[in-house]
């Protein structure tokens, strides 16, 4: 079944590669592939990055969905390689997105009548930071750090899997240790980040919530990627045991709360903003709800929180497996179309100006050749282990019987 998966993913990253391509020859530019692949890394990345994550969390606070998604968050997290290789051919386009790459004298830019005075001020001030070797120097040490995690915790996972049940204790304790200083390092390395790939992307702005928007934006498309993985593996053993309607109606309230926190905490950056009313930041959000931007970020609220808030509101919906897949489905989705309006709007053609293209296209094109070969590599990955790790205090509740309680 999995490999079915992987196979197809294949075959629509063959097609959509082909798609991009005839989407570039229409548009006559190349422009546009840059800026979708910015989005495809930030989205792979958090599955990623966004799975280790969420594993060193279930290793901290414990619980049966742990046994559940443990497997599936492991595979999600040895899929780095393959972000980093992406991470890599963002930085060789560097000088086509950022500002501050592009500039090396912001005086003479600024003379030419290139940049503005607040670009020219930004690129001079933040130039200890944001310019290409700090780029690749802190990319290079957040992935160290990432694969460090990765490694460490996955072939920690199969030693305790050898160990007997008597040491599971020790393992307990040993994860908790790696994991609660590993999700305080995650949250500094994600922010720095995000500030160098999107957020810098608009040299003038800054938020002091942005690295916190990007952290719960990851638990959100990784709690739902792993709910689409559950389900759909449910078809079969051992999945079709240990996913019970308890089980997966906890995991649809877990979704619920991401739900809840990610519109809180982008409501809570506007409100900030808008309050402050300083012209240094209203332009960010002038930029991208002025000259049509305005249906894009409604739909954006209708599509990222108005809709999974809506659906997940329901009992019944949580309990049922094709609903609730589809729902998770969505998700995934929403966090992509989010990501088009936070990267788009930054570049001097779209600001203000939402307008079609053949160009624009390629925020459908490139991104789904990059997920579908992330799709078929966390596949690969998937198939290399057991479904369940059996060493585990909560194996014997979880294969009770759904009326029976442990």
């Amino acid at each position: 079944m999995v490999k079915a998966w992987r196979a197809k993913a294949l075959m629509i990253a063959v097609l959509f590669t082909v798609c991009a391509i005839v989407l570039a020859f229409l548009d006559h530019s190349a422009e546009h592939i840059y800026r979708a692949w910015l989005l495809g890394t930030v989205l792979t990345f958090g599955f990623a990055v966004g799975g280790l994550a969420l594993l060193m969390v279930q290793y901290v606070t414990g619980g049966k969905w742990g046994l559940l998604l443990r497997r599936p968050l492991e595979a999600m997290s040895r899929t780095l390689p393959l972000v980093i290789v992406y991470w890599l051919i963002l930085g060789l386009s560097l000088k086509k997105l950022y500002l501050w790459a592009a500039i090396s004298n912001p005086e003479e830019a600024l003379k030419a009548g290139r940049i503005t005075d607040a670009e020219a001020h930004a690129i001079a001030w933040k130039h200890a930071m944001l310019n290409p070797t700090s780029f690749w120097v802190v990319g290079a040490i957040c992935f160290a750090i990432y694969a460090f995690y990765m490694t460490r915790l996955n072939s920690m996972s199969m030693q305790r899997e050898k160990d007997t049940a008597a040491n599971t204790p020790y393992w307990i304790k040993k994860f908790e240790n790696i994991s609660g200083f590993g999700i305080l390092v995650y949250s500094l390395t994600m922010t720095a980040c995000v500030i160098y790939w999107v957020m810098s992307l608009d040299v003038t702005w800054y938020s002091s919530i942005y690295g916190l928007l990007f952290l719960v934006g990851e638990g959100y498309t990784v709690l739902a990627l792993s709910m689409i993985t559950a389900i759909s593996l449910s078809r079969a053993e051992p999945f079709k045991t240990i996913l019970r309607g308890t089980e997966q109606y906890d995991m649809g309230k877990f979704m619920f709360a991401f739900v809840m926190l990610n519109i809180y905490l982008a409501f809570s950056q506007f409100l900030i903003i808008w309050s402050g009313n300083l012209p240094e930041e209203i332009v960010w959000y002038q930029n991208r709800i002025q000259g049509g931007w305005g249906v894009i970020i409604t739909l954006d609220f209708m599509f990222h929180w108005l809709i999974p808030f809506s659906l997940l509101l329901s009992k019944d919906l949580k309990k049922n497996k094709k609903r609730l897949i589809r729902v998770a489905q969505w998700m995934v989705f929403a966090k992509a179309f989010d990501l088009f309006w936070l990267i788009e709007p930054n570049f001097r053609d779209a600001a203000k100006n939402l307008h079609f293209s053949w160009g624009i296209l390629e925020y459908i094109a490139v991104p789904v050749v990059m997920v579908s070969l992330w799709v078929s590599y966390y596949c690969t990955q998937l198939m290399s282990r057991p479904l369940v790790q059996t060493n585990d205090p909560h194996l014997a509740e979880i294969l009770e019987p759904e009326h029976a309680h442990a």
